[in-house]
């Protein structure tokens, strides 16, 4: 794990769901296959062991059907409030080395702020399409709930 870089991101949205709902949508496997992909993708596969410790792995595919392999494991698990864990790019061609994303779970009584940091990425330029991609996903699960 690279910890001498101090590059992160922090993106928020508020969703009109409570945070248990939130919390469910990025813990279920066919709830997370709906949203986690830039717009664009699909997720065909999507797999996890919510246990701290356990191990996920989250395929996404673009139009073309080229794929993109992201998997890590599970830090904190502090439902409906945070989600902590590791994340990795499995091709080499996106991989920027070992991340860490944070979620939080803001209740906002009826609606949840959620908060993702992502922190320890090696380049300005893999922090600026991590941010991307994040802030498509977040558009996605946005749209869920509207």
């Amino acid at each position: 794990m690279n910890t001498q870089t101090g590059i992160s991101l922090k993106l928020s949205r508020v969703i009109k769901a409570d945070p248990e709902t939130v919390f469910q949508a990025w813990t279920e496997p066919e709830q997370l296959k709906q949203w986690s992909a830039p717009e664009g993708m699909t997720v065909p596969l999507a797999e996890m062991d919510l246990t701290v410790g356990g191990r996920y792995h989250i395929r996404m595919r673009n139009d073309e059907g080229k794929e993109f392999n992201a998997f890590g494991v599970y830090r904190e698990i502090d439902p409906p409030k945070r989600l902590c864990y590791t994340w990795r790019w499995q091709e080499e061609e996106h991989d920027a080395g070992e991340t860490l994303i944070t979620v939080d779970f803001n209740d906002l009584g009826g609606s949840t702020e959620v908060v993702i940091t992502h922190d320890l990425f090696p380049t300005v330029e893999a922090k600026t399409s991590h941010e991307e991609g994040w802030s498509s996903c977040l558009n996605r699960l946005e749209k869920i709930f509207d």
